[in-house]
């Protein structure tokens, strides 16, 4: 192998070995340590970094024909869109797939130092996990009850009724929408808005 030869792959390929080295540790931040400790969903894990890894070699690949970060974000985004729309993914678990095709695009294609690439994936990784630990706003869910008992439905009595639903479910639950009523079957469904305990 000529000197230029061998000068011309580590130029190359060391920056491209130390932003996927980098994008792999914020992958692993982002998939097991926030996604993975907050839902225990392994189903889509594998999909997740396959997805971050094709997405990052293509975006570095298609960077060195001047194709800017807006044009792949786009290109990837709607890709991602028409293939999982039909598999009953959930908000969360797309809101992961745009995570994880943003660090893989942001990380091969920016023109940033490795400092400064890595702060942007601190900043993200960072503001994540605040948010799916209810240090910035509480995450509230809910849950839709059929409850066997009419008797609680008038207004007045939604704190008596909220009381008792929180004694059978164990849930925190911060207020109640009565959707349906069966006068039939003396039961009634109600949604239910709670706080999710860490």
């Amino acid at each position: 192998m000529e000197p230029n030869e061998l000068w011309h792959w580590d130029v190359v390929t060391l920056p491209l070995m130390l932003r996927y080295v980098l994008n792999l540790l914020a992958m692993l931040l982002l998939i097991r340590f926030i996604y993975f400790r907050t839902y225990r969903k392994s189903n889509f894990i594998s999909s997740f970094f396959l997805f971050n890894t094709i997405i990052f070699f293509v975006a570095f690949m298609l960077n060195k024909v001047e194709m800017t970060t807006g044009a792949a974000f786009g290109l990837f985004a709607v890709f991602s869109i028409l293939r999982y729309r039909t598999d009953g993914i959930s908000t969360k678990d797309m809101t992961y797939l745009f995570l994880s095709i943003a660090i893989g695009l942001l990380t091969s294609v920016s023109k940033g130092s490795l400092v400064e690439i890595a702060a942007i994936d601190f900043i993200i990784l960072l503001l994540t996990y605040l948010l799916e630990n209810n240090f910035i706003v509480q995450r509230e869910l809910t849950k839709v009850i059929q409850y066997d008992n009419i008797n609680f439905i008038k207004p007045e009595q939604h704190i008596e009724l909220m009381a008792k639903l929180i004694e059978r479910t164990g849930l925190d639950i911060k207020r109640i929408v009565i959707n349906d009523i069966d006068f039939i079957k003396e039961s009634c469904a109600i949604t239910v808005y709670y706080i999710e305990k860490n």
